[in-house]
């Protein structure tokens, strides 16, 4: 077996030599890659956080917002260059540690990196704010006076491993509200953040001491309580029992912005299903489900298929289960572990036991396809409730009578509810927005684009940057106090 050896975080000021190190394996098809992480003391973590905040304090304030989206730009667009260093390290080690298909990894990043440029990023930040420029100083306020944003101080990132370079988004908000950041890798996938942090260090070397990317075991020891202490805002992904643990070690003055579980679903109305539409939007639906093996917030979990179109929701189950097929032949489903292979199996099991009078007459097959395949498609009569699958490529679809019953099948799981993939007419489609997000949904897309969301969205229907900021006012009365007293005033 081949070994490759990787040194994953991004320590200014600190010596690899004076840092205990741990190694995290990762095997696949013959070929082995060590990571090694950084375990740093307490001491150590005070040092480096109050190096960050210092450093970010210095340069990352006296940078315009403008200035740093090039910055930002120019890593990107090194990110976006198959023949870049960094670009083919991403390329090649990433599948190894992840698990997923080599040219799915490859394809999903392209995408993704393409929402960082310096374009993208503009339109990011004019979502937040109306005038961009009270990230670089005070600005006329609509009531009078002037108004500034400014970031933390000491921004904390706990970054998920469940989706490859998950914690470019969070990095890049960090930057620009100016923030020190420093990031904690994780376990899955411990690569990107340290290369992303290196990458952006030679794009502009000033960046140096402006970040830093470390790791802990789970929700951390003393060291990590060592940096929380000094957090002004803490942003954390992962399982809602991991965010618990994370809250539960903050001071109760630290912010903290968390994204747990979320739950994403499909909507398709009898307008989009003829036999010319039906086909490609079942190829759509398939691409949703097989990217990153649902492992995404705004993966689906069901698609909701109304009757009376010329394709009965039967029938475009079957499309689907199709379209599941020619993905797995093009972009295998990653290899699973125990504990994964054990949840699929109980999730067919629990379809085919389902009690259901239709099953029993034996009218339907709940379960369409081979049953060692590396998907499963299930159909159901019955407007099923909301309910996780068991991912990899697991999808449930129900037959509906009204698009109208969609709101009461997913309103149990209203605080889960992020993404719906909506296709439909203009005007069913905003009466289901309406609807949907009276339920908690936070974000509509088409089908084939739940799980590329668009630079700018409201993450989990919260603001990205101004969630970050906090605003210093000038009222009316303090500009007019200081009149008289300028020295051009008689």
């Amino acid at each position: 077996m081949s070994v490759i050896r990787v040194e994953a975080g991004y320590l200014p000021g600190l010596s690899s030599s004076d840092v205990q190190w741990r190694t995290l394996p990762f095997d696949r098809d013959g070929q082995r890659v060590e990571v090694t992480v950084p375990e740093l003391s307490p001491s150590q973590m005070d040092a480096l956080a109050k190096r960050v905040r210092d450093a970010s304090a210095r340069t990352l304030r006296a940078l315009s917002v403008s200035d740093i989206i090039d910055i930002i730009d120019r890593a990107i667009s090194r990110l976006l260059d198959r023949d870049d260093p960094y670009r083919r390290q991403v390329d090649a080690l990433l599948p190894l540690v992840s698990g997923y298909d080599t040219e799915m990894v490859h394809l999903g990043l392209t995408g993704f990196f393409k929402t960082f440029r310096a374009p993208q990023l503009h339109r990011f930040v004019a979502e937040d704010f109306a005038n961009p420029k009270v990230l670089d100083g005070f600005q006329p306020a609509i009531k009078g006076g002037a108004v500034r944003a400014f970031g933390p101080r000491l921004l904390v990132h706990s970054w998920a491993g469940n989706v490859p370079a998950l914690a470019l988004w969070s990095l890049v908000c960090g930057l620009l509200v100016k923030a020190g950041n420093i990031g904690k890798l994780p376990s899955a996938e411990p690569l990107f953040a340290g290369w992303f942090a290196r990458l952006l260090v030679e794009v502009h070397p000033p960046l140096a001491d402006c970040l830093a990317v470390v790791w802990w075991r789970g929700a951390g020891d003393e060291g990590a309580d060592a940096l929380y202490r000094q957090a002004d805002a803490v942003v954390a992904y992962g399982g809602n029992d991991a965010l618990q643990a994370i809250q539960r070690r903050l001071p109760v003055t630290t912010r903290f912005l968390a994204h747990g579980h979320k739950l994403g679903f499909g909507v398709v109305s009898a307008a989009a299903l003829d036999a010319l539409k039906a086909p490609a939007l079942a190829r759509r639906a398939a691409w949703d489900v097989m990217r990153y093996d649902q492992q995404g917030c705004y993966s689906p979990q069901i698609f909701y298929v109304q009757r009376g179109g010329q394709i009965a929701p039967r029938e475009f189950a079957g499309y689907l289960a199709s379209e599941l097929a020619n993905l797995q032949r093009r972009y295998p489903r990653r290899p699973l572990d125990l504990a994964e292979s054990t949840a699929v199996a109980k999730w067919r099991q629990s379809i085919e036991w389902k009690p259901s009078a239709q099953h029993r007459q034996g009218s339907e097959d709940l379960l369409i396809g081979d049953p060692m395949a590396a998907w499963s498609v299930a159909y159901t009569d019955d407007t099923q409730a909301l309910a996780p699958t068991a991912l990899q490529r697991s999808i449930v679809v129900a037959g509906i009578d009204a698009l109208d019953d969609v709101a009461p099948a997913v309103a149990a799981s209203a605080v889960f509810l992020q993404t719906a993939g909506i296709a439909a007419t203009p005007r069913e489609l905003y009466r289901l927005a309406e609807q949907l997000g009276a339920e908690g949904v936070t974000r509509v897309s088409a089908i084939g684009s739940m799980s590329t969301p668009e630079a700018g969205w409201h993450h989990d229907g919260r603001f990205n940057l101004l969630d970050l900021v906090r605003m210093t006012e000038i009222e009316h009365s303090a500009e007019s106090a200081a009149d008289p007293f300028a020295p051009y005033e008689p």
